[in-house]
């Protein structure tokens, strides 16, 4: 047992766990910055749900992927009965059925169930006859394994998330191979798509669009938060306004500012030296798991480190673009960043399926 202790904490990956224990630190002190006046104690909240993902973390990376992929059928189960469950008898919160009560305990499911879809769908590709390009069939399979959790939570309705499903099989595919008209019809299929999707949005989902193709439609309702973000984020300078002493954030301008508009809290008390410290911290996760990919002892453990990256950068590229302007208001958290239970322990769960395939990568 002593050696098989020693070779886990020799392969373990301390850099990866600093990055995201610094991150988890900015998202305390910020979020308590900009709850300090709120009657509940946010801070607390969040310690104990970053304490919880760094257990969540050493238990996934002390388990050999290849174990959790082999019973990831059952998982996968298990997940969609926890969705179906979630649309038949969730809470409802900001419109969307996607929360489950445990105790005292608001859950969402849809979080860790990304982890499922991004190791259900990497035993498939990996378990796939060895050939360049998957078949129309093959792509079709690999497609229904994402789309089937995806649709779901769509249907709660949480449009924010399911979208964040996408990455998982944009990843996968284009890592494992298709062919170039297959790609470009992927392609024009989607754009296709999306003015058909316009029919089955929600009126708010409608309206959150025509607000970021036109952010002066409604300045002080829909448009509010994005123009209160930006000027946040511009006022912060290049070390910003300091700790605990933003205006935006402390006098209540800017509306969910401790959950998906965390950066701009960053940006106005921190200012930019702030704000490239925290993407910095992103990135050097982001890369530092596509290394862990490219050094896995086989395909399972390249598709599930590749797919966590995907799911990053997206969260990373939708959260960023939506405070400053660049992408619609979608409430996708910043991961290790945003307040909330569901997204902390997705984050650190990612990170220690990654850290499962480093940890495995010289295992005979």
């Amino acid at each position: 047992m002593g050696p098989l202790k020693s070779h886990f904490w020799k392969d373990f990956d301390w850099t990866l766990l600093a990055a995201a224990l610094l991150l988890s630190t900015i998202s305390l002190i910020e979020i308590h910055s900009a709850t300090i006046a709120q009657p509940e104690n946010f801070f607390l909240r969040q310690l104990a749900w970053v304490a919880v993902g760094v257990v969540f973390l050493f238990i996934v990376s002390a388990i050999d992927y290849h174990l959790i992929a082999e019973h990831i059928p059952w998982l996968y189960i298990l997940a969609i009965g926890a969705l179906l469950y979630t649309l038949a008898l969730g809470h409802r919160v900001s419109g969307s059925k996607s929360w489950v009560a445990l105790g005292r305990v608001q859950f969402q499911p849809s979080e860790l169930i990304k982890m499922v879809a991004v190791v259900a769908l990497a035993r498939y590709l990996s378990e796939l006859r060895s050939s360049r390009y998957m078949t129309f069939i093959q792509i079709a399979k690999a497609c229904v394994i994402v789309l089937v959790p995806m649709g779901l939570v769509a249907l709660q309705p949480d449009l924010g998330t399911a979208l964040t499903y996408l990455p998982v099989i944009a990843v996968g595919l284009f890592v494992r191979g298709v062919r170039p008209v297959v790609l470009v019809s992927l392609v024009l299929g989607f754009v296709l798509v999306l003015p058909v999707s316009w029919l089955v949005l929600k009126p708010y989902q409608k309206e959150r669009i025509m607000t970021f193709l036109d952010p002066e439609r409604d300045p002080l309702g829909k448009g509010y938060q994005v123009t209160q973000s930006k000027i946040a984020i511009g006022s912060g300078g290049l070390v910003g306004k300091g700790l605990f002493h933003g205006s935006q954030n402390r006098l209540g301008f800017l509306p969910t500012r401790h959950t998906d508009f965390i950066f701009s809290v960053i940006g106005e008390e921190l200012g930019f030296a702030g704000v490239l410290l925290t993407l910095g911290l992103l990135t050097f996760i982001i890369f530092r798991s596509i290394y862990n990919a490219q050094t896995a002892r086989d395909n399972l453990g390249l598709f599930i480190s590749l797919g966590v990256v995907g799911i990053f950068f997206f969260h990373l590229i939708e959260n960023v673009g939506m405070v400053i302007g660049f992408m619609p208001t979608t409430g996708i958290p910043l991961p290790f960043l945003s307040y909330g239970g569901s997204s902390v322990l997705m984050a650190f769960t990612a990170i220690g399926l990654v850290m499962s395939v480093r940890r495995c990568r010289y295992v005979n």
